[in-house]
């Protein structure tokens, strides 16, 4: 298929839908709190981004049933919103996509829920940070396995351990296009960055070992030995400078 360069005008479509589902992360970080169910939660962000003329990505793609992913506690990715309802001391990964006349922004935040343990704020920091961390080679003419390898040597290096099985993506008109890009160390290089690239950067970090399910329900992804995980994701433009990060 290749990957697709964006021109400015596809880029400005991005950018509007990167930035409805910005906001969308704000307002339901209001929300997050003891005693709300993750459907109310997809609830707020379907209306929210129905209400800014854009559509939630997610509700049916691929069958998925929800306007946006809830993930709690060891729940890695894909959580299917219902009537969870969330506990002082859990955490949750909520991911959202937006597309705006066919466009797509990715982005995915976890947050804690009431009073959380250290060891599970650090998770959630370590989650973000590495993400920040790899933005250092998100640049034209660094490769984009380079991003891959700053994530999983930050994560290691701070104890916990680098989901393999899921990865990043392309974004543009397609939710998901080339290239895949994963969150561990590779063999090879991988494509060079150019200019007009965007790309979905999305480190997935454990407390235990990387090993994973998938629940009945053939969507939501869980740690095997039920240690929690965060989630971090930004959709990003690499420019001839420092990458644009489109979400924030």
């Amino acid at each position: 298929m290749g990957i697709f360069i964006k021109n400015e005008s596809q880029i400005a479509l991005m950018r509007t839908a990167s930035q409805i589902c910005a906001r969308t992360h704000e307002l339901l970080a209001k929300y997050v709190k003891p005693g709300i169910t993750t459907e109310e939660l997809s609830k707020i962000a379907e209306e929210y981004i129905r209400g800014q003329d854009a559509k939630p990505t997610f509700l049916g793609y691929r069958g998925f049933p929800g306007a946006i992913c809830t993930s709690v506690n060891e729940q890695v990715i894909h959580g299917i919103p219902g009537l969870t309802r969330l506990k002082n001391g859990d955490i949750i990964s909520i991911d959202i996509g937006v597309s705006y006349k066919r466009f797509h922004g990715d982005a995915a935040r976890t947050h804690p829920v009431g009073k959380i343990t250290p060891e599970h704020q650090r998770l959630i920091d370590v989650a973000r940070d590495c993400f920040f961390e790899s933005m250092r080679y998100a640049r034209q003419g660094c490769y984009l396995h380079e991003i891959s390898a700053s994530i999983d040597d930050y994560v290691i290096g701070q104890g916990f351990s680098v989901v393999q099985e899921w990865c990043g993506h392309g974004i543009g008109r397609q939710l998901h296009e080339d290239p895949q890009i994963p969150n561990t160390r590779q063999e090879n290089r991988g494509p060079r960055l150019v200019k007009g690239m965007t790309l979905a950067i999305e480190p997935m970090i454990n407390v235990g070992n990387h090993e994973l399910n998938i629940l009945d329900d053939t969507w939501t992804v869980v740690t095997r030995d039920g240690k929690y995980s965060a989630h971090y994701e930004n959709t990003i433009l690499i420019t001839t400078a420092d990458p644009e990060i489109l979400t924030l």
